[in-house]
């Protein structure tokens, strides 16, 4: 279990812990037993507590979903982020943050691909700087509750009159929004609308409004 600590006075500490604590689960697990306990404090270099609930949610709801065993999803995610990252064997105990946030993405791709379902929280708990919206925008899935087929919402506004087909859409800022989270965005505002569930567009490139069929591509502005 994860938690967050809260005070210490000599050689006891007080830990305000993620999920309830469920006793019969202690007494379990202490197989009847004194429970000890490992404190393990963040130093901001090697992974964290957060990212490792995260990893271990994910690959549970993996498992709960194909049949797999955890221990052989996370052998299997592992040799998919070592091979995609060009990076050596490594431990979720003490892999680098960078390398934790590989593992994160690889394993919410592959089930965004795969049409896997997994639990809404964890998506909610993501930090600011995930790249929530581009996963979403490869997707086709809205940002804020990942309902399929969403649309391309224009951050950047197009004004009244353009056609959306022909102009360029490099240099302007997109985010993937379903039906109703985009009328929900048209009558908050954007700028109310994105502090309110923490979204950060993202700026289309000339490869991006290629792949996304975005209009048309201004060679020399997608030089710029």
């Amino acid at each position: 279990m994860y938690g967050k600590l809260i005070s210490t006075s000599g050689n006891t500490v007080q830990i305000a812990l993620d999920d309830e604590l469920s006793i019969n689960r202690l007494t379990t697990l202490a197989n009847g037993k004194q429970p000890t306990v490992e404190l393990s404090v963040e130093d901001g270099r090697h992974i964290t507590p957060d990212q490792r609930k995260k990893i271990y949610a994910l690959l549970n709801d993996f498992c709960a979903y194909t049949g797999y065993v955890p221990e052989e999803a996370k052998a299997y995610f592992k040799s998919m982020v070592e091979g995609i990252f060009n990076i050596e064997p490594f431990s979720l105990s003490d892999c680098s943050v960078t390398t934790a946030s590989y593992m994160i993405t690889t394993i919410l791709d592959f089930m965004f691909h795969e049409d896997i379902p997994f639990r809404t929280k964890i998506w909610d708990s993501l930090p600011s700087d995930f790249p929530r919206v581009a996963m979403c925008i490869k997707h086709k899935r809205c940002a804020i509750c990942l309902k399929e087929h969403a649309d391309i919402d224009h951050v950047t506004t197009v004004g009244m009159g353009r056609n959306r087909n022909t102009i360029n859409h490099t240099g302007m800022y997109i985010e993937p929004l379903c039906r109703v989270h985009h009328t929900i965005r048209h009558a908050m505002g954007i700028k109310s609308f994105m502090q309110r569930y923490h979204l950060k567009p993202i700026k289309v490139t000339p490869e991006l409004a290629k792949e996304l069929h975005l209009g048309r591509i201004d060679d020399e502005q997608a030089v710029n």
